[in-house]
């Protein structure tokens, strides 16, 4: 995520609702409902009152004053919430919140930190700077977290890797994972957003990653020469939601090679089912998962 989207705004806003700890776990960092806001607000939850440890609050953090939409997105997740307080903040704050909260994770041989943690990065890990800003992405959400994990976990157990896709990129973190993991794979990421692949190309300056490292491309799904030219991809990573993922299933399994690794998240336990089914329709098998909350991990292995 872009380091320079906090610093530019001109006014900021929070929203502030009260809630049960369960639901401030569950909704704290990315959101994949959220994506579609411009940009996605910033999650914060916190415990309101020690002496009541199942008294927490929720505060969405956003650029400019929040629109009724997003205000109610964010009641549809907390419904028995009582209506929030919204108020405006000061820049300066917002800067000290957004980049403090954001404490670095340990994924596997990975470590993602922004730029306000940035020293004693361990020596035995694969760093990447990301900061809180404008796309999906930044590592602190069970999707993100469970595809570095799997992304380590798979690399570790030996298997190789030439032609990769991050689908839905968002800040790019899982396409410089994967280039990280198999540096002599060809890597392609994608967002149907314009904004995602900038905060990408941004990502992989701050990372010192070249520029011509990894092909960035704008498509709705796999729709575009670009990605179409370099398929059959041997692994392709698509951490987006369970609809659009049904959808796609037919095309994403038709960019692949037999005998290719695909990666899906994004998607609750309960969607699980039908997302496994409809790529189970397109010769794609479930062959390893995890679960980082209510949010399943897939890899999936093409049948020839």
């Amino acid at each position: 995520m872009s380091a320079d989207w906090p610093m530019q705004q001109r006014e900021s806003w929070k929203i502030v609702f009260a809630c049960s700890r369960a639901e401030g776990e569950a909704l704290a960092g990315d959101i994949p409902a959220l994506e579609g806001f411009d940009p996605p607000p910033l999650l914060v939850s916190t415990e309101a009152d020690p002496a009541r440890p199942d008294a927490w609050r929720l505060e969405a953090y956003v650029d400019g004053a929040p629109d009724e939409a997003l205000i109610a997105a964010l009641r549809a997740m907390l419904p028995h919430s009582p209506p929030p307080l919204v108020e405006r903040i000061v820049d300066a704050d917002w800067v000290t919140i957004s980049q403090a909260w954001l404490e670095p994770i340990r994924i596997g041989r990975f470590y993602v930190h922004t730029a306000a943690h940035g020293e004693n990065i361990p020596a035995d890990a694969v760093s990447f700077r990301i900061e809180a800003a404008r796309a999906f992405g930044t590592g602190h959400h069970e999707t993100t977290t469970g595809c570095l994990e799997l992304l380590d976990l798979l690399a570790r157990d030996g298997l190789d890797y030439a032609d990769i896709a991050d689908i839905g990129t968002g800040t790019g973190l899982l396409a410089f994972a994967a280039r990280a993991l198999w540096p002599g794979a060809r890597v392609l990421a994608s967002d149907l957003d314009p904004v995602s692949l900038d905060v990408t190309a941004e990502n992989m300056a701050i990372n010192a990653i070249p520029d011509t490292a990894i092909a960035l491309v704008v498509a709705d799904g796999v729709d575009h020469p670009a990605i179409r030219a370099r398929a059959p991809f041997d692994l392709l990573v698509a951490n987006i939601l369970a609809g659009p993922l049904i959808a796609l299933a037919p095309s994403l399994s038709g960019v692949t090679a037999p005998g290719a690794t695909v990666i899906l998240a994004g998607l609750l336990v309960s969607q699980e089912q039908a997302v496994l089914a409809a790529f189970a329709r397109n010769r794609l098998d479930i062959f390893r998962r995890l679960q980082h909350g209510d949010w399943p991990i897939l890899a999936l292995r093409k049948r020839a």
